[in-house]
């Protein structure tokens, strides 16, 4: 089922949708930059994130690194980095926090720039990867890789992104769900992967607002918050 053409959900899938209604909203916090972003402003992927995630989801957004040092699996099942912090470093108790987090059954969903939090040694190996740079800002297609479960509804998409590089963790065991075309080749875009008791995952697509316009991007996003939160 491709939710391109706006289909109706599956009987399995509204069956889902009501119990979940019925359990109420996940909370998640959004982790990113509202003022003094070098090149990913938060409010825009906000509103995306809100309109992609709502009523599922009750999102808070905030610009306070802090959170990261006492955030806690009651009070949100789901943290969400789009932070922009690629020339600031990250406290050592933050990074204990956040790592302390996801050990404990966190969920945490990088989306972008969010990759940032690798000026932490410990974080990148969290995430997975290492952002090592991006050709110019283009036209990319995206292509889901076969039967993984966070792919249901998702057709292959395309969208000006910038095409993202990454250096993969040679410890951190990861599955790759998403790739990108560039030049001939596809590059990873999207993994999943546990620490601890904490499901991780990372999206590759998210420069601006438009880029979560592509319907079956939207699914995706909504599929990983819902994994990563325990919520599927």
């Amino acid at each position: 089922m491709s939710e391109t053409n706006g289909n109706a959900a599956s009987v399995g899938e509204r069956t889902a949708n009501a119990s979940n209604e019925q359990a109420g909203p996940v909370r998640a916090l959004l982790l990113g930059d509202f003022t003094n972003a070098p090149w990913h402003p938060l409010e825009p992927a906000r509103l995306e994130l809100q309109a992609i995630l709502a009523p599922e989801f009750e999102l808070t957004a905030t610009e306070d690194y802090a959170v990261m040092g006492r955030l806690s699996l009651e009070d949100y099942p789901l943290f969400i980095s789009y932070a922009d912090c690629w020339n600031r470093p990250v406290a050592p108790e933050l990074t204990a926090g956040l790592l302390r987090y996801a050990a404990g059954g966190g969920g945490l969903l990088v989306i972008h720039n969010g990759i940032s939090l690798q000026s932490s040694s410990e974080l990148a190996q969290l995430a997975g990867a290492r952002f090592t740079g991006h050709p110019p800002y283009q036209p990319l297609r995206y292509h889901p890789l076969a039967n993984h479960p966070l792919l249901e509804g998702v057709e292959p998409f395309a969208l000006d992104e910038e095409p993202y590089m990454f250096e993969l963790d040679p410890i951190a065991a990861r599955t790759e769900f998403l790739a990108f075309e560039f030049e001939g080749n596809r590059y990873p875009a999207g993994w999943e992967r546990t620490y601890g008791l904490g499901k991780i995952v990372y999206l590759q697509p998210g420069h601006h607002a438009p880029s979560f316009k592509p319907a079956s991007y939207r699914r995706l996003v909504r599929n990983c918050a819902r994994w990563a939160s325990g919520r599927s």
